[in-house]
């Protein structure tokens, strides 16, 4: 895959965090590139002296209308989409028990449905260019459920399968996916952004409840730099090959790691119970 050299960024989610800090990064190296929040005055800073070369815009991905509208404008301001960030989101925790239909809804059409119509708003551009690069953040939750995120993982776990089912699609027609896995990062997702149904069922108090307390303490102390999160996904969309999978943090790598291999291994200590499930040869 190989971007144009003022490659044309749409970055959703650019309030806070890592969307904020990619969009600076993109804008300083002199790109292109179009900044989205709900509250486009939460944005309108990321443009200042820009020029013509930022679009800050009012966007809700949980709004088809709205996502029509926000890529329309992009192409006629910058004639193309060459990378997409689906970074718009947010984290909702409980127990599995607890958890509030409203809540969970709310969580995917976030998550999940508004990545999902992002995407397809810019693939017929990029298919027809033959050229693009889409980024999904999803989390190292979209790889490890955790006592809490129950949902939350099963929204980043869709994105996933979502993903790999994508790459597979688009790959031969030059355009490439990689989602960015994240571990703990000092953004608002632990902070401002986060959601929580109070676990008050004593079974769950050393499980969910407490890590829904861990969290809470530790927004703002969380290892992970978002400006050097915002490099890697620079770096990573300028490689020739950019990978599928960016685990990002050192406690991300170690665990989803620990995880992968345990999962390898559990999977192949079970290998004659799944090869017996086939009819016998010549059956």
């Amino acid at each position: 895959m190989t971007l144009p050299a003022d490659p044309v960024w749409f970055i959703t989610g650019c309030s806070t965090g890592f969307g904020r800090e990619l969009a600076r990064l993109v804008l300083a190296r002199g790109w292109r590139a179009v900044v989205t929040a709900r509250d486009a005055g939460r944005v309108a800073d990321l443009a200042e002296g820009q020029g013509d070369r930022a679009l800050p815009l009012a966007l809700d991905v949980t709004d088809p209308a709205a996502i029509a509208e926000a890529v329309t404008r992009a192409e006629a301001q910058f004639g193309r989409v060459d990378v997409l960030v689906n970074n718009a989101g947010y984290g909702y925790q409980s127990s599995i028990e607890e958890g509030e239909d409203a809540e969970i809804r709310a969580q995917f059409d976030a998550n999940v449905f508004g990545l999902f119509a992002m995407t397809r708003a810019v693939l017929p551009g990029m298919r027809a260019r033959r050229q693009g690069a889409i980024i999904n953040i999803t989390s190292v939750a979209g790889l490890i459920g955790f006592p809490s995120s129950g949902y939350y993982a099963a929204s980043k776990h869709a994105v996933e399968g979502f993903s790999d089912a994508l790459a597979a699609e688009v790959a031969p027609l030059g355009i490439a996916v990689t989602c960015v896995e994240p571990g703990p990062f000092r953004t608002d997702w632990a902070g401002r952004s986060l959601r929580q149904t109070e676990s008050r069922i004593a079974d769950y108090a050393d499980t969910a409840a407490a890590r829904m307390a861990a969290t809470k303490g530790y927004s703002g102390n969380q290892p992970g730099d978002p400006v050097r999160a915002a490099e890697a996904m620079i770096a990573a969309v300028e490689q020739e090959r950019p990978p599928r999978h960016l685990v990002l943090g050192k406690w991300g790598f170690d665990h989803v790691t620990e995880r992968l291999r345990a999962r390898l291994s559990e999977i192949e200590g079970a290998r004659d119970v799944a090869l017996g499930a086939d009819y016998p040869t010549g059956g």
